[in-house]
């Protein structure tokens, strides 16, 4: 397995920065898109990440328009969008394909883990990836699974334990 942290990301707002940003924290990224039956989960994902975040958790959106074109437009309209209608306060990064030839280096490598009930490819918008401290991935939720589910709860405050405190490395925003 390849280490998740220098793995580049270029944020919605074109910032270059890599998943190292996240060092230390326990991170769930989930590939999201505005038009989605599942869209909704957006308000979940920020009242997960609002309570969670002061104990070194954080989400990474990564917008998506592979799956029936729902994420259509351009990264400043998708910021714009979770803003206005989820009040999304947690980073994306701009818009990327999660799965084929094109496929997203760090999807490349959250995808590679085996020890999952879903290994392999993305299924639909919305899955979930929960990556501890140490950068693996210790969980896999389907789009379908809600932010407050009691399973995905169960799993940040296991991994957010699995280290009593988080590690004293800055991360840039």
């Amino acid at each position: 397995m390849t280490s998740l942290y220098p793995i580049p990301l270029t944020l919605n707002d074109g910032t270059r920065t890599d998943f190292g940003r996240f060092r230390g924290n326990v991170v769930m990224v989930v590939n999201v898109a505005s038009e989605c039956g599942l869209t909704p989960q957006y308000a979940g994902l920020e009242t997960l990440y609002e309570k969670f975040r002061d104990r070194g958790f954080d989400i990474l959106g990564v917008p998506c328009n592979q799956f029936a074109g729902q994420e259509p437009g351009s990264d400043s309209e998708i910021a714009d969008f979770c803003e206005r209608n989820f009040g999304v306060s947690f980073p994306l990064t701009a818009k990327a394909n999660v799965r084929g030839k094109d496929q997203h280096p760090l999807y490349a490598e959250l995808t590679r883990f085996k020890t999952s009930v879903l290994p392999g490819l993305v299924k639909w918008n919305f899955e979930k990836f929960l990556v501890n401290r140490a950068g693996e991935v210790v969980a896999r939720f389907a789009p379908t699974v809600e932010p407050d589910s009691a399973d995905v709860l169960d799993a940040i405050e296991e991994a957010l334990a699995e280290f009593n405190e988080p590690k004293s490395l800055p991360v840039t925003r």
